[in-house]
């Protein structure tokens, strides 16, 4: 198989991630002396800035780590919960039957900031100023915009001239969306992040004083009581048409505080697979390997229709459960244990046949009855273009003129390991630019996450104030033997955990090596219902590059599946960083997908 980059490989450190600038930033900082926790912090920082239609530091993030002087894998939960505020009368009060998409109604407490300072307190070793200054740079200096931001921004024009005047003032150069490639500042961010560091820096000497320090200015002080003014006295236009006020306030965020969580995890083929908890998607993951792990994958074929029927009907399966049981751990019993258990797991595989399922077919883990909810089915709002695009939770923007094969995808994603074994990933979103207006003074908008808990009672994704949307951001870390193994990532939303099983499925059950892996053919079911508002639902559609042979889509189609063809090298940007079992060399790569991801090794 020709690959489209080399197979990185060193012995120094490796970094991916979706954007070679925030590559870059992580491999100076491992230059300079930091560790891969270090190096992650400063990328993702960096992703704030250069993808701001992606991921702010309004949003969210898991972020999984290896740390090998503890040999432990664990979580930082970077997803903030709901305002105090948010019931379902709440919402009900304003006449809505579920959380907009957009606007400040879905906002729940910016996560990913402090998930970032509480990776670099517990297992950095650099101070705020070291792993800040390159975002502080690219902010005030400027950096060159990606073209799908300078789509999105050209798209989103009109609202940002005439209803959310603060992002117009962001990110129109002139009352002008900027051109693709050009150098866009953005000075209020800049002055965010230099204020955050100067009050950091005033409150004494230490490291850790400090980062306490910027945690507090962040989530106790001015960004705080920004966000609470802005909040209380601006009704914004939002995806029902209507202009309304936000629920989250600055006790909210005072109040909160990013949590180191242990991992959810389980063996394939001899390597410990490690994911984020119910609170995020993760565990589908796990479920995808149990059931497949009774299929002989290799003997199939990779590619072949056989292993795409099988990977496709065990995901529609292992998504199913999602929908019926995943929530925040915290307000619902997830029977988590059950889901995983060989017993269960070994019914479920019964139900995967030679034909696809048409329907949607949670298992009763523990004999317990599953719960799933129908999908919206109320019509986009009638106005301008812009308007729809705020109707769709996701961030992607799509041109007016587009074809109806368009291939969407979302959110950041990066992975760095360092010599001494350390590893990390993480998959940065929410606070972009499409859903939530720029809050004044601050440089970023607010997070929409909100949008996916239900207003319906007794789901475990129903709302409740102080409760985790589960999230559809998940990262994945192996450890083999002990010490970690592999890390990677995608941005895609709920397609995150079919592209990455995608990829590690190529690379553990097919041999390929990692950049080999990524570049494989991409495929996902959009059976299950969207976690975005409004929840979209296609039966037995599934989405695949055109470069897959022609015999292997007459199979499918024969089987029952409904195949939508998009582009070649569309769906998905998987990074990933290893370590070699044999020899301990460093291994980096990157979708060539967008052409914007990198991977650096040395």
């Amino acid at each position: 198989m020709v690959t489209t980059r080399p197979e990185l490989r060193g012995t120094f450190g490796a970094v991916s991630s979706t954007h070679w600038l925030a590559s870059a930033a992580g491999m100076a900082t491992l230059e300079a002396g930091g560790n891969a926790f270090d190096a992650a912090v400063a990328a993702g920082f960096v992703l704030q800035v250069v993808e701001p239609h992606l991921n702010g530091p309004g949003g969210d993030v898991p972020i999984l780590l290896f740390d090998a002087a503890s040999g432990r894998a664990q979580v930082i939960c970077g997803q903030g919960p709901m305002p105090q505020a948010a019931t379902p009368a709440a919402f009900r009060a304003l006449g809505l039957s579920r959380i907009p998409g957009s606007g400040l109604l879905p906002a729940t407490v910016p996560g990913a900031f402090g998930a970032w300072l509480r990776l670099l307190e517990e297992h950095g070793t650099m101070r705020l100023g070291q792993v800040l200054h390159h975002a502080i740079g690219y902010a005030a200096d400027g950096y060159p915009v990606l073209p799908k931001a300078a789509e999105a921004i050209a798209v989103l024009a009109e609202l940002f001239r005439g209803e959310w005047a603060e992002s117009g003032r962001t990110y129109l150069v002139d009352g002008a969306p900027p051109r693709p490639r050009s150098r866009l500042r953005n000075p209020a961010l800049a002055a965010t992040y230099r204020r955050i560091l100067k009050e950091a820096e005033a409150a004494g000497p230490g490291r850790e004083q400090q980062i306490r320090a910027a945690h507090q200015a962040f989530y106790g002080g001015f960004v705080a009581e920004s966000i609470d003014a802005h909040l209380r006295g601006t009704d914004v236009l939002d995806a029902t048409g209507r202009r309304h006020r936000g629920l989250l306030t600055g006790d909210d965020m005072a109040r909160w505080e990013p949590r180191t969580e242990a991992t959810v995890s389980r063996h394939y083929r001899g390597l410990e697979v490690h994911k984020p908890g119910p609170w995020s998607q993760g565990p589908v993951f796990l479920q995808q390997l149990a059931l497949l792990e009774g299929f002989d994958l290799g003997a199939m074929g990779l590619d072949s229709a056989d292993h795409l029927h099988t990977v496709i009907e065990c995901a529609k399966l292992a998504y199913a459960d999602r929908e019926a049981w995943y929530g925040d751990p915290d307000f619902t019993d997830v029977p988590l244990a059950a889901l995983l258990a060989d017993d269960y797991t070994d019914d479920r595989r019964r139900l995967v046949g030679d034909l696809a399922s048409a329907t949607l077919r949670p298992g009763a883990p523990a004999g317990r009855p599953p719960r799933i909810l129908p999908p919206d089915r109320a019509d986009p709002p009638v106005g301008p273009y812009w308007q729809g695009q705020l109707y769709d939770g996701l961030p992607t923007v799509v041109p007016p003129v587009v074809a109806a094969t368009e291939a969407r995808g979302d959110t950041c994603c990066l992975t760095v390991t360092d010599r001494h074994g350390n590893m990390v990933a993480a998959t940065p979103s929410g606070g972009w630019l499409k859903s939530s207006p720029v809050v004044p003074g601050l440089g970023f908008p607010l997070g929409t996450r909100g949008q996916m808990a239900w207003l319906e009672e007794g789901h475990p994704n129903s709302l409740a104030p102080g409760k985790r949307p589960r999230t559809t951001l998940s990262p994945t870390l192996v450890v083999q033997e002990g010490r970690a193994r592999l890390a990677f990532g995608t941005p895609g939303g709920d397609q995150q955990d079919q592209w990455t099983l995608g990829f590690f499925l190529a690379h553990v059950d097919f041999g390929l090596d990692p950049q080999r892996a990524v570049e494989t053919l991409a495929f996902h079911s959009e059976h299950v219902p969207s976690s975005f508002t409004p929840r979209t639902h296609r039966p037995l559609t599934v989405r695949i590059e055109s470069r897959r042979p022609d015999e292997v889509a007459s199979d499918l189609t024969r089987r029952g599946h409904t195949l939508v063809s998009v582009p070649d090298w569309s769906l998905g940007k998987v990074c990933a960083v290893g370590v070699e079992p044999g020899d301990g060399l460093l291994l980096a790569a990157a979708s060539p997908r967008g052409e914007q991801a990198y991977a650096i090794a040395r």
